[in-house]
């Protein structure tokens, strides 16, 4: 049972680092699942102040993800029209790989810019306020990034101490199998 929470955990934290980059799936959060499931294994002693701590940031960075862009774009005189065409360029950079990672950063600015025009901005107002929006979303995207491989580091390197505690029923497994 505890091989199938830690590959479970392991496959959370790593989808918590994809979510960083795609805004439909909740990144931090599904890292941190990822260190609770760890903690359930029975090789690993609960640590509720760690797990409490860690959720507590967990669900403040996505809240700050969510607010972020607003403030960027309010800072730069922007609307929801340049913070929805970033969230649209970014979906468009994942679902057409075609530019590569640097997609990742010119569609969601693409995508502000285009998002400000259309709701009725002015081109040069629009092109501040898409920046604003960028910066925003980058610092969201990157705050969510650290934290998520922030658990990942966190996740292996308690069960590399405890890797005696976890692996020992398996090792003993595969002697009696051979």
């Amino acid at each position: 049972m505890d091989i199938l929470l830690l590959f479970l955990g392991f496959l959370f934290v790593v989808l918590g680092i994809l979510g960083s980059f795609l805004p439909v799936i909740p990144g931090p959060p599904l890292s941190w699942l990822g260190l609770l499931l760890l903690y359930l294994t029975d090789g690993i002693e609960n640590d509720w102040w760690f797990l409490g701590i860690t959720l507590v940031v967990a669900i403040a960075v996505l809240v700050l993800d969510y607010a972020i862009p607003a403030i960027g774009t309010k800072k730069f005189g922007g609307s929801k029209g340049g913070v929805i065409g970033s969230i649209i360029g970014l979906i468009v950079a994942v679902a057409f790989p075609i530019i590569g990672i640097f997609g990742i950063v010119i569609w969601p600015f693409i995508g502000a810019l285009t998002g400000e025009i259309i709701a009725g901005t002015k081109k040069n107002k629009a092109f501040k306020a898409a920046i604003g929006s960028f910066i925003g979303f980058l610092t969201g995207t990157f705050l969510k990034f650290a934290l998520s491989i922030t658990y990942l580091v966190l996740f292996i390197s308690k069960a590399a101490e405890y890797k005696r505690e976890l692996f020992g029923p398996v090792n003993e497994w595969f002697k009696s199998l051979f």
